[in-house]
């Protein structure tokens, strides 16, 4: 059974995400603001945390830099606020997922059962033989889950692997934006090309000289060729 941290200081949306996890069969603990989220992470184990930006005492952000320097946990961020900056700054955190409040608990189910299913997959690749990918100066070494670019190793957000992997795995294969939204999310699409848009984006600056590769294809989405 997977255990799910759930930290908002709204009681109601509290309840609300026990009672959809409960009925997908995870165990869900709570706490309501982001100094309890710490200290209890730093003595259970969660496999996943859904955590909340706009709280008392200590923030979403704050929370989250401190528990992912004590442990890697995947987070699925909440905010009433959809702005582009606070995804951009989510992500670079390192979080998986945002999602912008009111949202549908029933979608917010998918993308826990989402992130979940990747990181089992991450986590069983380990025993699989190395597979790396060299272009000029770009080295992917997908089993290290790592990127170098001209000899210097670069650190990106979950996403930003995901995403990578994803189109070098596809390279020469024109991928259009819902596929790559199915694919690499893990859930069905539901029409917000903003959250597509955003992590091309930090893609595009982690790559540097070498975004080249990640073609737009105007009306369709983009290819990756080398």
């Amino acid at each position: 059974m997977y255990s799910i941290l759930v930290v908002d200081d709204e009681e109601k949306i509290r309840t609300v995400i026990r009672k959809y996890g409960e009925f997908e069969g995870y165990k869900i603990t709570e706490v309501s603001n982001g100094i309890e989220a710490v200290e209890i992470c730093r003595t259970q184990d969660f496999d996943l945390i859904i955590l909340d930006i706009m709280m008392p005492e200590l923030d979403g952000f704050s929370a989250c830099r401190k528990i992912k320097e004590q442990k890697d946990i995947p987070v699925i961020m909440l905010s009433a606020r959809g702005e582009e900056y606070d995804k951009i700054h989510g992500f670079e955190l390192g979080i998986d997922d945002y999602v912008v409040k009111p949202f549908s608990p029933r979608e917010l189910m998918m993308r826990v059962k989402a992130v979940l299913s990747r990181r089992n997959v991450s986590d069983a690749g380990s025993d699989i033989s190395h597979e790396v990918f060299d272009a000029e100066g770009l080295h992917i070494d997908f089993t290290g889950r790592t990127v170098t670019i001209d000899g210097e190793k670069v650190n990106m957000t979950p996403k930003e692997y995901d995403l990578l992997f994803y189109f070098v795995r596809n390279k020469g294969i024109a991928l259009t934006r819902e596929k790559l939204i199915t694919d690499v999310w893990g859930y069905d699409y539901y029409g917000d090309d903003r959250t597509l848009d955003t992590h091309i984006k930090l893609l595009r600056s982690s790559l540097r000289d070498y975004r080249k590769f990640l073609v737009t294809l105007r009306g369709v989405g983009y290819r990756f060729e080398t």
